[in-house]
Formats: C-alpha cells, structure tokens, sequence
C-alpha cells in the first residue's frame, strides 16, 4: 500500500502526467498508421529517455505499448489497412461495417474493447502476477509448439465458411515462414540467390500487401461506382444495445488476452485471432461475421489489449519479453540500471505501481480520445475513393519500407498486394496467410527444440500434460467446421423447409 501511495504522489508532478499523455497520443497516431507499430515507436524513442527518471522513462513507453496497440483498428476499419499487426483481426468485421456507412459504430466499438481489455490486464497483472508468472515458467518448448499449433488449427473456422482453403492459406504462409537462413543448420532456403532474404520475410509488409494492397487493386475497380454513405450514420456512435450485445465476447476476449499474453514472446497477434475466432465460436448467429457484426470487432479489440499488461508480467518478473514492445521495454529497464526479475517486486515496489498506474491512465485517456476522435475518424470514409485510396499507398508503401529500410520490402508489399487481390476472387482470406506466417517460425524453432531436449522422440510430447491439452483442442479445433457442416446438411435434409 505504501508503494501504491508513493507512485499516485508521483503522478502529481506534471511533467509525468505530460509525459504518459503524450505517449498515449502519440501510440494512437502511430499506430493508426500502416507499417509503423508501437514496437517501432518504442525503438525509436528509447535513446530520448535514457536522460530522464526512469520511471517517468518506463511510464512513458507503457503508455505508449497500450495506446498504440488501440490505434492499429483506427485504419484497420476504415480502410482495411491495419495499422499493427495485433489489428489484422479488427479488419475482418471492421471495414466491411465501415463500407456501410457505420464507421463511427465501429470505432467507438474498437475504443471500448479496448479500453476494457487494456485495464483488465493491468488488474490481474496487479493482482496475480506471481502466480501468472509461474504459469509462464510453467511453458517450455513442447508447450509453445503445442500452443502455435493450436493457434493454426482455429484457420479452419476463421474468417470465412472454407475450412479447406483457409488450412491452405495457412500452409501457405508456413511455408513463407521457411523462406531465410534455417538457424539450426546454417542453410539458406528459398533465398534464390538474394542477401536480402536471408533473414527470412518479415510479415509486415506481407500483411501491408494482403490487406491495404489487395483492397487497393478492389477499389480501382470501383472507380465508375458512385457510392454515398449517409454522414449521419458514419459518425453515429454505438448505443447501448450494441455494448449489451458484445460484453461477453469482451469478457471472454479478456481472459483469453490475459493468458495469451503472459506466455512470453506471444504478443496481442495471437490473443487477438484466438478472440475473434472464439468470438464467432461462441455466437448463435454467425452469418454476420466477415460482413460487419460487432462482436467481430469488440473480440479481436479486447483481446489483443488484454495481451498488453500481461505481457509486461514475464518482463517484469522473469526478465523475458511478453512481445516484441516489451522487449524494447526489456531494454529501457536495463539501460535505467534495474534488474527485471522477481527482486524487481522487492527492490523498487514504487516503480511498478508507476507503470501500473501509467497504464490505467492510458486506456482512461485514449478511451476518451477514442470516443471523441471516433466521429472525426469516421468522416475519413466519406473522402472520395480517388483521393483517399492513393494517399493510403503511399503510407503504406512508407510503413513497408520503414521496417528494414529496404527497397526489397516495399516489392514484397507489392507482390503481396496483387496475391491477395488474385486469392480474394477465388475465395481465400488474407488472414490464414498472416497467421500461418506469423506463427509458422514458432511452430519450427520450437519443434526442433523440442526434439533436441526429448533426444528426437515423439514418445516425450505425450509425457507434457500441458502439451496433450493442446493437442486435443488442436483435434477438435480442426474438426468442428467439418462436424457442424455435417450436421447443418443433415439438419437440412430432414427439415428441408
């Protein structure tokens, strides 16, 4: 109690109180923008806060992690361009309710979820972070290779009703995951020759390309079309009927946020296509998912912001990065001099009661800026499809090339782009792509992890309850389109009415 009261005294000195706002504002613009995630703002910005106090340094790039991870729906609902990662789930439901004329809706939706989600987390990582971080140290390399499969297997009922095609956009982006140099053995794959592609394809500009690319090519076809949306509704925000219909997928978002995110190197990317998948699971009507339903985006929202504060518990109390931010995160507390770890807990209580109390305050403050931001956002859809669609290639041509600074990038965003535009007409989500990429380096290293520590037995997968878990729920996963299928079919034979 004493540490909380000195961390709320800090917070009376106004230059902590500009420094959390200032991060916060700043994570939602640069979030909001495609290609520039939160984990780059981080970068970016740590060198300038090795000469303040490091709570206030510490405090700053927090506010920074929750309020950027909100900002990538901001684009990803109104011009299907995801401006992190952790959005690329947002996009499903988002921009189709937005090309309706209802983006005000789901923005205010997204700002919500959000905001719940990001507070969930920093409560249960006040409240039970010694016990989250021993489920984490629970979790070796069987277990993660476990968990990435299962994470594949939700493709089969994600995004669309083609289990089969969504399994071989998964594949297809494992095998994107091969391309680079095999860090077991030393040899290049798939590099053709390039340099370049030795440190594998970065998903970034894949998912740049699949999502803001692919939609680009759809609306120059477009360009004949006269569309009017009604300004009203665009900046309509959401009623509370909408709220009453989505809080328990945020509930269940905010559970399955919190445990995704405390097992290190997850990150919100998963919790967040674990949410929406669970979401669309969960819901009696289904036929509006992948066509504008809410819950599509309150799911993916809630969860990948629950993932934030919890993926702070294993930097804070194991020294090991819950994601790519918190590993930059990672670094600033060492750059300050501290020792992440359990004596972190011990040695500076107050510091942490900072970071806590930083990123309450974010969610507070972009909630806000989310909501009243929303019906000015919205109106960005009413720009004229020739004006607006040029300027989001652009930045989105600036994201991918920002990555790596590497021209190589930007034509992977193009070839990326033009793929998805071909697989959309036939039927294919860009999102088993993306996922399949993502978590296909997972599933690899860790496999062979797991097979250096069981002296390459399948036999010590089964010793791991842990493991045998998620391979039941990888079997059911897989099996449960394919089952409802059969049973819809059936239904309808004996009820043909």
């Amino acid at each position: 109690m004493d540490a909380f009261l000195s961390a709320l005294g800090l917070f009376l000195d106004p230059m902590l109180l500009v420094a959390v706002l200032a991060g916060t504002v700043g994570g939602v613009l640069v979030g909001a923008l495609p290609g520039l995630s939160s984990t780059m703002a981080t970068a970016l910005l740590l060198p300038f806060t090795l000469g303040m106090e490091p709570g206030m340094a510490i405090a700053l790039l927090s506010a920074l992690y929750c309020s950027g991870t909100y900002g990538g729906s901001i684009t990803a609902i109104l011009v299907n361009a995801p401006g992190a990662p952790a959005a690329a789930a947002t996009a499903f439901d988002g921009y189709p309710l937005a090309q309706k004329g209802r983006a005000g809706k789901a923005l205010g939706i997204a700002a919500v979820a959000s905001a719940i989600g990001g507070m969930f987390s920093v409560v249960v990582l006040i409240v039970a972070a010694p016990l989250l971080s021993r489920v984490a140290y629970d979790f070796g390399p069987p277990e993660y290779f476990a968990l990435a499969l299962f994470g594949l297997s939700m493709l089969a009922s994600i995004s669309s009703d083609a289990p089969v095609k969504n399994l071989l956009g998964g594949a297809f982006g494992v095998l994107l995951a091969t391309v680079g140099m095999d860090m077991t053995t030393g040899v290049e794959r798939f590099t053709f020759g390039m340099w370049e592609l030795s440190e594998g394809v970065h998903f970034i500009p894949v998912m740049i390309g699949l999502f803001a690319g692919a939609e680009f090519l759809t609306q120059a076809q477009t360009l004949d079309r006269v569309t009017v949306h009604a300004a009203l509704d665009a900046v309509r925000l959401p009623t509370r009927e909408d709220f009453r219909k989505c809080m328990g997928t945020i509930a269940r978002s905010c559970g399955i946020g919190s445990f995704v995110g405390v097992l290190p190197a997850e990150g919100g990317t998963v919790a967040a296509m674990i949410g929406y998948n669970e979401a669309k699971r969960w819901a009696r009507d289904k036929s509006e998912f992948g066509h504008g339903d809410i819950r599509g985006i309150a799911g993916p929202e809630s969860a990948n912001n629950a993932a934030t504060g919890a993926a702070m518990v294993p930097t804070l109390a194991l020294g090991i990065p819950g994601s790519a931010t918190t590993a930059v995160i990672l670094g600033a507390l060492l750059a300050h001099g501290l020792r992440p770890g359990p004596h972190l807990f011990t040695e500076t209580p107050t510091l942490l009661y900072v970071i806590f109390t930083a990123m309450l305050f974010a969610n507070v403050v972009f909630l806000g800026f989310g909501l009243v931001g929303a019906k000015l956002f919205s109106r960005i859809t009413l720009i004229p499809t020739t004006f607006l669609w040029p300027a989001v290639i652009i930045l989105a041509a600036i994201g991918a090339y920002a990555l790596e600074q590497s021209i190589l990038d930007v034509w992977i965003m193009v070839v990326a782009g033009i793929l998805g535009f071909v697989l959309k007409r036939y039927g294919f989500s860009a999102a088993p792509i993306i996922m399949g990429l993502i978590l296909g380096e997972m599933v690899e290293s860790t496999f062979k992890q797991s097979m250096i520590i069981f002296d390459h037995s399948w036999a010590g997968f089964l010793d791991r309850p842990i493991v045998l878990v998620f391979v039941a729920l990888t079997v059911l996963s897989i099996a449960s389109p394919f089952v409802s299928k059969a049973w819809h079919r059936r239904r309808e034979r004996e009820n043909p009415a």
